[in-house]
């Protein structure tokens, strides 16, 4: 008997530059962790860090 898998292949999403901007300078404010942001923004904390040093 053959096994059939979907495979789901996931997509990148893209951000814009509006977005970057926006939780890097929330990223800076401190006023949230990084954790706390990243499920505000869903968007992993990685991201948030790279965005913020590329904002500075």
């Amino acid at each position: 008997m053959t096994k059939l898998v979907a495979i789901m292949k996931a997509t990148r999403r893209k951000f814009s530059a509006g977005f970057k901007a926006k939780v890097a300078i929330e990223a800076i404010k401190e006023r949230e962790s990084l954790a706390e942001l990243s499920k505000r923004f869903e968007v992993h904390p990685n991201m948030i860090s790279k965005w913020k040093q590329e904002f500075i």
